[in-house]
């Protein structure tokens, strides 16, 4: 699961919209996930859907909008593990748009344990970060607790000896791309927009 719904007050603008190069964060990220063994993939775009969807190509993913999303991520996980709920599906990786720095080895590493009691987490330098993995068994408690802009941290803190944590340091980069200054490291730029955008 891809959450690329946020608004990025912090950025400017939506982070769906944003590209490296040629190819939208979101293509690039579903790229990553497919490649780090995910299927199917559902997409969560929300703030800027209607412009995401004619920027990125989103092929094959399952879109889903949540018209919700400015009450922040925690809605967005909601519509993505509802869209998941009819698959047979022992286990989801969630991944958030603006981690550029994701591989496919790192997505790989945490899927390892694709089972419906797991919950695992990325970390960087010892701190949790995503990717993460949530077994099926949590998400209705996921579902439940996920609100406004902490997503399922309240979940995680109420099931932290629970928590398989996988090392992806030397893998994968772990930032956020949550400030015009990192946007500009990366190399990230939004395309203009054409009329009738």
């Amino acid at each position: 699961m891809i959450i690329a719904a946020g608004g990025g007050r912090r950025i400017g603008g939506p982070e769906a919209l944003l590209h490296q190069g040629e190819k939208s964060l979101v293509d690039q990220m579903l790229e990553t996930v497919r490649d780090g063994g995910c299927a199917p993939v559902v997409v969560v775009l929300g703030a800027a859907a209607h412009r995401v969807r004619k920027t990125a190509e989103l092929t094959g993913a399952k879109v889903v909008v949540n018209r919700k999303w400015g009450t922040g991520v925690g809605s967005s996980m909601r519509a993505g593990l509802d869209a998941l709920a009819d698959d047979d599906i022992e286990a989801v990786v969630v991944v958030p748009v603006d981690m550029p720095g994701v591989t496919a080895d790192a997505v790989r590493r945490v899927a390892a344990l694709p089972y419906p009691d797991v919950l695992v987490c990325a970390t960087y330098e010892g701190l949790r970060s995503y990717p993460m993995l949530f077994g099926r068994r949590h998400w209705p408690g996921i579902a439940s607790l996920t609100n406004a802009d902490v997503g399922a941290r309240a979940y995680l803190l109420a099931h932290k000896d629970d928590i398989v944590e996988i090392a992806c340091d030397g893998i994968a980069d772990g930032a956020r791309v949550d400030s015009p200054e990192l946007v500009e490291a990366w190399g990230l730029t939004v395309p203009a927009q054409r009329e009738g955008d």
